[in-house]
């Protein structure tokens, strides 16, 4: 593992050299006003023994971090809803911040109506964030995504049920920056036998995760440090974001995906790291 002290100083360091960056060549306009349009589709098969044969090829679409804002409207936000659609989801999951301050954002009824345009056969799902807690938002957060046909999940485990009987395990945990994740309470409770799916928007929550039954957990939050450097990474990771940043990782057995978000926060910037929707694609073996 890595010394936290040293990589603190480092990322200070590259950070510094990531201005000279973007204001080289464009690099600033390029971060500002063309990469973080430029939205990815990235198609994840997901194959275990534990799959049942009614899940094969079942589609599972998340999207993540759209951090509501004047940066990221909610225009822009159809777009992306559009693309999702387009997906044919059989199961839709937002994995958290949806308004990047909650406190001070006003288009709630246009973001209902624009949320509620999703669709998926076996439901919309959702969990808790570090920006839907924050700004007194957590009511906010829960009534916005309820009117718009999600069902949010805090702490729950979902049994999810086809006609033909198959059964996949979905559980979630609150926001670790500012919920109260219950582990041992959610995670204790997964059948072995059973295919499990962990919706947690902070990834790092892997390093517990992985001593459960879970077999695939699906996370955000850290928008692929939005600003990256190439041979570096990212310059900067979100606390519960600084183990796994983006993309896949095996965890002790337990398969890992961290989205890069669609929105940005603390600077409408992306560089190197362009936003992102997920599909699972599931495969009984």
């Amino acid at each position: 593992m890595k010394n936290p002290s040293r990589r603190r100083f480092l990322k200070g360091l590259f950070s510094l050299s990531a201005a000279g960056i973007f204001a080289s060549a464009g690099g600033f306009g390029y971060a500002r006003y063309l990469e973080p349009r430029m939205l990815e589709t990235t198609l994840i098969p997901i194959k275990h023994p534990l799959i049942p044969k009614g899940f094969d090829q079942f589609r599972i679409v998340q999207f993540s971090d759209t951090h509501l804002s004047e940066y990221f409207t909610v225009r822009e936000l159809l777009d992306v809803i559009r693309k999702v659609n387009e997906l044919q989801p059989d199961l839709i999951v937002f994995s958290g911040d949806l308004i990047d301050k909650p406190h001070q954002y006003r288009d709630h009824e246009d973001v209902v109506q624009a949320l509620a345009k999703l669709s998926a056969p076996y439901g919309k799902f959702a969990v808790y964030g570090n920006h839907d807690h924050g700004g007194y938002g957590t009511k906010v957060y829960q009534s916005l995504m309820a009117s718009a046909g999600f069902r949010v999940l805090r702490n729950d485990l979902v049994n999810l049920e086809l006609i033909d009987g198959s059964v996949i395990e979905l559980a979630s945990l609150d926001d670790l920056m500012l919920g109260r994740p219950n582990y041992e309470g959610v995670l204790s409770r997964l059948s072995k036998d059973a295919f499990s799916i962990l919706l947690v928007h902070e990834p790092d929550a892997a390093l517990a995760a992985k001593d459960y039954p879970v077999n695939l957990q699906i996370s955000g939050h850290t928008h692929g440090g939005q600003v990256q450097l190439p041979l570096f990474g990212p310059l900067i990771t979100p606390p519960y974001g600084e183990i796994y940043t983006e993309g896949m990782y095996d965890v002790g057995g337990m398969t890992v995906y961290v989205n890069r978000g669609i929105g940005t926060t603390r600077l409408p910037l992306r560089f190197l790291s362009k936003p992102e929707v997920t599909v699972f694609k599931l495969e009984a073996e």
